[in-house]
């Protein structure tokens, strides 16, 4: 265990000791009936997140431990779960892995039937790709983020410009709010408590009314200021992949058309599909979950049919959740929904289409891919309640001289040394399926 993390568990630490008294100033006069009030996955959420008493992750799974050429990354990030925590069944592809090596392990769980772990699917040097392009290439215009609500970014988007501002020979001017070029009806902000949004499943029978239903954006932050691109760098959130998604609704606004998918996003998420045995997957799968799949392309046809048109890539810092949601705007219910981790490694909760049901937790670490498919897995409440700190592999401290300059590596290992990105790419409408969009 990393000294770092040793100190979290070590009652005697400063660490140890600060966390307690932070933990007892922030609970101070809470009812001490709360917790009973508190869903199965609300519960393992407040669980995992919690910063004191830090969290025990014997419950959950990591499937790293079975992997000898990942040990020195266990190691040197310190957190480590247990390879028998959750039931599951090891299955092998059907294609070889990336790294050329034979074929991989694809792992499947009795409880959430669909959904399919591939560690370590994705090469140290295929992350570092990814990585790059998702802050360099991917996280500027036309692909929306979250900050372009409330900033006027560079057109070649804000990493460019924080990774200028680090040559000591430019000077690089501050990025503007766009709140000071808005008009006083549009900097209007709702300053009362945050509305949770229960959007309607899309499906092909609600579909021109989800598409007329009005989208207005959202208003930039009164509050914004000029700053320097170091400062809204750890701001990034996420960034819009294909179909916009406007946040305010839950619903795609297909007004705005669709920007392509890169081909570095879909190349993995394709070759990750074609790896899995879906005959061994949903074979066996109980006749009461097989009809809930409708008229959609069952899992014999992904091979063919499955052509992802949309998503997100997250962009997390260490102190950053994802908290309980289902995704349910997308038309195309059962296809595989693709999820790329890279950076540091993180808890990630999947439970079933109630809060009630308890959720099982797992340890996804950089490279590794998950794929939720099907009915049941893919309207089934999932999270990210903890990313752990000091986790980030040694390969992304390695060198490649020849195709990325020092400077540029060490920006990038800098920034993942406190960051998890997570690539996200779904399948919004069925193969064959028209959406008469103008």
């Amino acid at each position: 265990m990393s000294a770092a993390v040793a100190d979290i568990y070590d009652t005697k630490s400063k660490e140890y000791k600060r966390a307690k008294r932070l933990h007892e100033k922030s609970t101070r006069g809470r009812n001490d009936h709360l917790e009973a009030d508190w869903t199965p996955f609300r519960a393992a959420e407040k669980r995992y997140k919690a910063k004191f008493p830090p969290p025990e992750l014997s419950g959950a799974l990591d499937l790293a431990l079975l992997d000898d050429c990942r040990q020195k990354e266990v190691a040197a990030g310190g957190w480590k779960g247990s390879v028998d925590a959750v039931d599951y069944r090891e299955l092998e592809m059907v294609a070889a892995d990336v790294s050329g090596k034979g074929k991989g392990r694809a792992y499947v769980f009795p409880q959430v039937p669909g959904l399919v772990l591939l560690p370590s699917f994705v090469s140290s040097e295929e992350q570092r790709d990814l990585v790059r392009w998702s802050l360099r290439d991917h996280a500027r215009h036309p692909n929306e983020t979250n900050l372009d609500t409330h900033y006027i970014l560079p057109k070649d988007g804000l990493w460019n410009a924080y990774a200028r501002s680090r040559q000591a020979s430019e000077s690089i001017s501050d990025i503007q709010p766009r709140v000071s070029t808005c008009s006083a009806a549009n900097q209007q902000s709702n300053t009362g408590p945050r509305q949770i949004i229960s959007n309607e499943p899309a499906t092909k029978e609600n579909f021109a009314k989800l598409v007329s239903a009005p989208t207005a954006p959202a208003p930039p932050s009164p509050n914004a200021r000029a700053c320097p691109p170091g400062a809204l760098i750890s701001k990034l959130r996420w960034a819009n992949i294909g179909w916009y998604y406007h946040w305010g609704n839950k619903q795609y606004d297909f007004t705005r058309g669709k920007i392509p998918v890169s081909k570095i996003y879909t190349d993995v998420c394709k070759r990750a599909v074609k790896a899995v045995p879906w005959d061994m997957v949903f074979g066996d799968v109980d006749q009461g979950i097989v009809a809930e799949w409708g008229d959609e392309p069952g899992w014999d046809s992904w091979a063919e049919s499955y052509e992802p048109d949309a998503g997100i890539v997250n962009f997390y810092q260490t102190k950053d959740t994802l908290m309980a949601h289902v995704d349910r705007s997308e038309i195309c219910a059962t296809s595989p929904l693709v999820s790329i981790s890279l950076g540091c490694a993180a808890v990630f909760l999947i439970g079933g289409k109630l809060r009630d049901i308890e959720p099982i937790p797992i340890i996804l670490r950089s490279g590794d891919v998950v794929i939720m498919s099907g009915p049941g897995c893919r309207r089934a409440y999932h999270g990210v309640p903890r990313i752990l700190e000091n986790t980030l592999p040694p390969h992304f401290s390695e060198k490649d001289t020849e195709r990325y300059p020092t400077s540029q590596s060490s920006t990038y290992e800098e920034y993942l040394q406190t960051a998890r990105i997570n690539i996200n790419v779904r399948q919004v409408f069925p193969k064959g399926f028209d959406p008469h969009l103008p």
